[in-house]
């Protein structure tokens, strides 16, 4: 059974328990945006939910596999909070991109115009935040810091390079802030409220974070390889060095350094996954480390 990536997760039993915990989290995405006044939901609908962004609910889900209560109520809440940070994100890159096309799913900015798709991006900011507030002060801090690092990414991919900043150096700080942050997020919540230990929960957070930058510079990579023109939002916007770093990663030895420092994050998450308890999710964790690599070797 797959729910992100191509990854199979193995026994049916544990697959159709590990899609159980992502439905959860949609269904209270839908839910909680359902609540909306019409004015909003009529600009809300529909939530799209791409391939890609799988990985923060499983996450999730898969880092609560290794406390003795994964099906509480909190896990599905927190993961609802982080995906809906990361569906805002996706309406505020529309406008900061001045993309008419996203590679995984129509732009909110193809139905409506800017300052629409901003206020759409900021309830759902909201939504997140609503949840958040039920997961008592702890969990609400790691969200708040979590947000707080998501648009020092945007901040950062918006107004480019710094001079003194290596063009690599700032395109991998930017995937970490801005999508490395959402899955580290959800794998320290998704472990603490299902009772993990501390260390595993910080262990699993460390892990969320290597997977998703390796997989973002892994998305970038193939949408380059096949000459796309629009490759992951991590690689900026028009008003910055977009341009810069595709080029950079088109040659010859930027695609062998690309991959290179894929194979180095993927390298360091089966470290972190080597400390981990032997069970299923340990090995839906390796296989989708192996995936990530695999996607354009």
């Amino acid at each position: 059974m797959s729910v992100a990536a191509g990854v199979t997760l193995g026994d049916s039993e544990f697959g159709a328990s590990v899609c159980y915990g992502v439905t959860r989290i949609d269904e209270l995405i839908s839910s909680e945006l359902a609540q909306s006044e019409e004015i909003i939901r009529d600009a809300l609908r529909p939530p799209q939910h791409a391939e890609g962004t799988r990985l923060r609910p499983l996450f999730t889900v898969l880092a609560a596999q290794f406390g003795p209560d994964p099906n509480t109520w909190q896990v599905a809440v927190a993961g609802a909070a982080i995906e809906l940070m990361h569906l805002a994100t996706l309406c505020h890159d529309d406008v900061r991109n001045e993309s008419t096309v996203r590679s995984a799913a129509s732009s909110t900015t193809t139905r409506w115009n800017n300052n629409i798709a901003i206020l759409v991006g900021d309830y759902r900011f909201a939504i997140a935040s609503r949840l958040g507030s039920r997961l008592g002060t702890r969990a609400f801090g790691i969200i708040a810091e979590t947000f707080a690092e998501l648009i020092t990414g945007q901040m950062r991919e918006t107004r480019g390079t710094a001079d003194e900043v290596d063009l690599l150096d700032h395109y991998l700080q930017c995937v970490g802030e801005k999508s490395g942050s959402l899955v580290a997020a959800s794998a320290q919540l998704g472990a603490t409220f299902s009772g993990a230990s501390e260390e595993q929960a910080v262990r699993l957070s460390r892990l969320g974070r290597l997977v998703a930058t390796a997989f973002h510079i892994s998305d970038d990579i193939v949408a380059i390889a096949g000459n796309s023109d629009q490759p992951g939002t991590s690689l900026g916007s028009p008003n910055n060095n977009l341009a810069e770093v595709v080029t950079l990663l088109r040659s010859t030895a930027g695609m062998v350094k690309a991959k290179e420092i894929v194979r180095t994050y993927a390298a360091q998450a089966r470290d972190e996954i080597a400390c981990l308890p032997d069970c299923a999710a340990r090995q839906a964790l390796l296989a989708l480390v192996d995936a990530t690599v695999s996607r354009h070797d």
